[in-house]
């Protein structure tokens, strides 16, 4: 099938940059990947963690929108659970004034934090029990609408700025209840096959997300993006050299030790125990890493496993040139580069 290529961006840090560098390069790819014909550009929400700068994906959303022309931008998401409902809608409202049809709003479940983060996000009230999300989602729909039914106790309150498109609502997740969830709205659903957790139901997932599908006034047949981690690069072995410094990261995050994506170098020569060894060879399992006919290959066979031409590419490594290099490799193989 011919695949549909977008990008989500985690505004990764690198070991001895700064978080300025990060999003200064967020814009600079979304700017090399909308020529290069990626479809979509979201952003990611995540708090008090070294690796990523991106804590605020509606304001780099923005931020891209002005840089770029074409490609749709979007959240990957925002984390609704500690925000207001209102609130939200009206910035995807704001952002959507500004750039008719061309604005996503993915909402994530998860925290995209730990659990002292969330508690500061709230503060002083108090974090909100998941129970609460699929009533801020349907009040979100409300908003963004400004559709509020009669009795609710704000039917009175209209989002603002006036009227305006109503961006594309995506519900992203990696687990069955965000599946269903998205099927039971009527809304698309994007399945984060890139968080390498219980990835082997992933198929599954999004099959059932099919099965219980039911249209709405949002949406009238399912509609599925999967998240996938890509490196490509010219050669087999230099892709699994550049690699490195990811796979180093995401250990080093899940130890509580993320300090920065770290150099190439500092990857290789890193001392690494047996548990180490195994986590990283089993978190890579799920990464997309090697030459351009190697990664073609891998995205058709996912596209295939879960029956969607529709891909989101996430690529993190130390360096700025080799994530551009990444995805200019992936887009000529993959025949989606724009001519016009």
């Amino acid at each position: 099938m011919k695949l549909i290529l977008s990008v989500v961006d985690q505004s990764p840090v690198r070991d001895g940059g700064t978080a300025a560098q990060a999003l200064q390069e967020t814009i600079d790819l979304a700017v090399a990947t909308e020529a290069l014909g990626y479809q979509r550009y979201w952003l990611a929400e995540h708090h008090n963690i070294p690796n990523f700068a991106g804590t605020s994906p509606e304001i780099l959303i923005g931020q891209v929108a002005a840089h770029t022309k074409r490609i749709r931008v979007g959240s990957g998401g925002v984390m609704l659970s500690h925000y207001s409902s209102l609130k939200v809608a009206e910035n995807f409202r704001m952002l959507e004034s500004l750039y008719p049809e061309r604005i996503d709003l993915g909402i994530g479940r998860a925290p995209g934090s730990d659990q002292i983060t969330a508690a500061a996000l709230a503060y002083p009230g108090q974090p909100r029990d998941v129970q609460h999300f699929p009533r801020q989602v349907h009040d979100l729909l409300r908003y963004l609408s400004n559709d509020v039914e009669p009795g609710h106790v704000f039917s009175e309150v209209r989002a603002g700025p006036g009227n305006s498109t109503i961006p594309d609502v995506w519900l992203l997740g990696s687990r069955y209840e965000s599946a269903y969830m998205a099927a039971q709205m009527g809304l698309p659903f994007a399945y984060a096959h890139f968080f390498g957790i219980g990835v082997h139901e992933g198929p599954t997932i999004v099959e059932g997300y099919r099965k219980y599908f039911q249209p709405s006034a949002y949406l009238s047949e399912p509609k599925i993006n999967v998240g996938v981690q890509v490196l490509c690069a010219d050669t087999e072995e230099e892709a699994l050299r550049v690699a490195a410094s990811r796979n180093l990261a995401r250990l080093q995050s899940v130890r509580g030790m993320a300090k920065g994506i770290p150099k190439v170098e500092d990857a290789l020569s890193y001392q690494y125990g047996s548990n180490e060894l195994a986590f990283i060879s089993q978190y890579s399992n799920n990464c997309l890493d090697g030459d351009p006919q190697q990664v073609k290959e891998g995205l058709e066979a996912i596209a295939e496993s879960y029956q969607t031409p529709d891909l989101s590419i996430v690529t993190i490594c130390h360096g700025f040139a080799e994530r551009v290099r990444s995805y200019e490799l992936v887009a000529e193989a993959c025949g989606i580069n724009n001519k016009d």
